[in-house]
């Protein structure tokens, strides 16, 4: 899809030297045409007319004046009404634009808001991602969408995931089939967006990859998705392990991360404090 950048910038407040494709009158340029009378006001028009533009917002609850609607009826082009303020209006479109036409992907994976944070767990199929997600669920989590979950790049460095509204709400868990989470746990079990902060990645205890694992520090790394670096956090996934509760602990642990607490440096520093014979 195409970036949102590109579609925002073509919106702005009429300019007659080089208006946008999307331009907005508010009250300060309705003030200035009023001010203009005959030829002037005549040529200040064709020129906006003339740059061959997409459609034309009259904002703050302004009237349509007769020769700005005669000329855009000449034109073609569109011409609408807003009650806001120029300004708003403008703000409001590129808003609306950058989400309509920002880049999108649709990784597979289920992605969940854990204690305020967007989190995405990925990982081979069947090895457990919706009966993780439906323990977090249980557990007082919510779900945002399984299986497809749809990113946005809204801006530079934020990621925005909302589910298609067709899955919404929906579980697939293998042996119980589609659960309605909505149903069976109530609004609060669900959220129909959130910008993505972490991603977990799920792998086998025995995968090569792990064998090497610091044991002092998570197995942490960058993910590019949608050009903007994500962190991951791999968890070994074994009979017997708890992984909501390994979610739930690294989700805090990477919350701690970025406010600067390493507990893994922690451990070393007080270590080494330890060996050179200083209290722990």
């Amino acid at each position: 899809a195409a970036g949102g950048n590109a579609s925002t910038a073509r919106i702005d407040r009429v300019n007659p030297i080089r208006p946008a494709r999307l331009s907005v009158m508010g009250a300060r340029e309705m003030d200035f045409l009023d001010g203009l009378q005959g030829d002037s006001r005549t040529e200040a028009l064709s020129r906006i007319f003339n740059a061959d533009i997409a459609a034309l917002i009259v904002a703050d609850a302004r009237p349509i004046p007769d020769d700005l609607r005669h000329l855009a009826e000449e034109s073609g082009t569109p011409v609408l009404a807003s009650p806001r303020s120029g300004d708003e209006a403008v703000s409001n479109l590129r808003h609306h634009l950058a989400h309509r036409f920002a880049e999108q992907v649709v990784p597979h994976g289920v992605f969940m808001e854990v204690m305020g944070i967007g989190v995405l767990i990925t990982g081979d199929s069947s090895i457990g991602k919706s009966e993780l997600a439906l323990e977090l669920v249980s557990r007082g989590h919510r779900l945002i969408a399984d299986d497809a979950p749809e990113f946005s790049r809204i801006a530079p460095d934020v990621l925005n995931g909302t589910c298609p509204e067709m899955l919404r709400g929906f579980l697939e868990v293998r042996g119980l089939g589609l659960l309605n989470v909505r149903a069976m746990y109530g609004d609060g079990a669900i959220r129909r967006n959130k910008y993505l902060r972490l991603l977990v990645h799920l792998q086998p205890a025995g995968h090569r990859n792990l064998r090497d694992m610091d044991r002092l520090s998570p197995y942490r790394r960058m993910r590019r998705v949608l050009s903007v670096e994500v962190p991951e956090i791999t968890l070994p996934v074994a009979p017997g392990r708890n992984l909501a509760v390994l979610v739930e602990a690294a989700v805090r642990s990477h919350v701690l991360y970025m406010n600067g607490y390493d507990s893994g440096r922690d451990f070393m520093e007080r270590q080494r404090r330890f060996l050179k014979g200083g209290q722990p």
